[in-house]
């Protein structure tokens, strides 16, 4: 597109055979992790030399769906399970050994799960995008049933409501904060974190326009906040001082067209979701900062069997995970 920061000719793509990789995580060693729906559910680890292997669920009775993935000490995951009519977090051990985390808020099973957050101080954050189902009937700009569920040591609650399509939420570098990517209202919003973890005084840091449908999150060096835009295959930076930049994006107007015509008339759907028509990248969904010195940007995707990586003019903020043990993932050696 032009006016874009970034030449998607440099796109590059690493691993093979990824099975719906929705959520992408780096780390200091140059592996990267992904959420997998193969066989029973769980994550994929992409050696620094592009090979894949698998850790995967083994003693489940149904499969688990992660849709959000994130890395505890030990080469543990925890897994947001977003499936057809459960949800919750479950933690995924390297062995393929699970066991559920958060399973209910408020006496009440978790309705299909969207994103968990690990944070500096080891609190959960978890986000249910709709109550609705099915949950593409939360395709709308006037659904605003979403909501962020706080786990920590005082227990597990419903710390924000009524949003539109929560999707990813990250606390802030500076830890006194909560953004949270509201999809289908079209905003990225942020909370203030209290003392004991709840949240209040609501701020619309972005409203996007056309074409933007924030789904991933995370923060540059600088202060910067970049979202990924499902349909649309957009990477935005929103600037410390509120300004937008579109750093790339790979779609055919014809197609984004067609699908901002649904949205606006209340009719978008999985079809919209599930139709690649790119270039490059495929319907990308997720961010993750890592490589040498956080200067590459690596993109997870609802349709594609790989994640693509491109060099970004500023550095990523390390994640809380950044340097986190990997247990016996650090010895483990790549197969193909």
């Amino acid at each position: 597109m032009e006016g874009t920061i970034i030449d998607l000719a440099n796109v590059r793509f690493v691993g093979s055979g990824l099975n719906r990789p929705e959520c992408v995580i780096g780390h200091v060693s140059g592996r990267l992790f992904a959420s997998d729906w193969t066989g029973n559910g769980g994550v994929s680890v992409i050696e620094p030399d592009g090979n894949v292997h698998r850790i995967l669920a083994s003693d489940v009775t149904a499969p688990l769906r992660p849709n959000g993935i994130a890395l505890v000490p030990g080469g543990a995951f925890l897994l947001a399970h977003l499936g057809a009519t459960d949800g919750g977090v479950w933690r995924l051990d390297p062995d393929g050994r699970t066991r559920p985390v958060v399973l209910e808020v408020d006496g009440a099973p978790l309705p299909p799960t969207n994103f968990v957050h690990v944070d500096e101080t080891g609190r959960l954050w978890i986000t249910v995008s709709t109550r609705l189902q099915p949950r593409n009937l939360g395709y709308r700009a006037d659904v605003a049933d979403g909501f962020v569920v706080l786990a920590d040591d005082l227990g597990i609650r419903i710390v924000a409501d009524s949003l539109g399509y929560t999707n990813e939420c990250v606390v802030h570098p500076d830890g006194r904060r909560l953004y949270v990517n509201e999809t289908f209202a079209r905003r990225l919003v942020a909370f203030d974190i209290g003392r004991d973890g709840g949240l209040s005084n609501k701020t619309v840091i972005a409203e996007f326009g056309e074409g933007t449908f924030p789904d991933g999150l995370t923060f540059d060096s600088e202060g910067g906040v970049w979202i990924t835009s499902i349909v649309s295959n957009r990477v935005l930076r929103i600037a410390p001082d509120g300004r937008q930049e579109i750093m790339f994006e790979d779609c055919d107007p014809d197609h984004l067209r067609e699908v901002e015509d649904a949205f606006q008339a209340g009719e978008m759907d999985r079809p919209h979701l599930d139709t690649i028509h790119s270039r490059y990248l495929h319907n990308i969904s997720s961010l993750a900062f890592g490589g040498a010195g956080l200067r590459t940007a690596y993109l997870g995707c609802l349709l594609g069997d790989s994640i693509a990586s491109v060099p970004v003019p500023v550095a990523g903020h390390p994640p809380p995970h950044w340097t986190a043990d990997l247990g016996p993932l650090s010895n483990r050696r790549s197969t193909p």
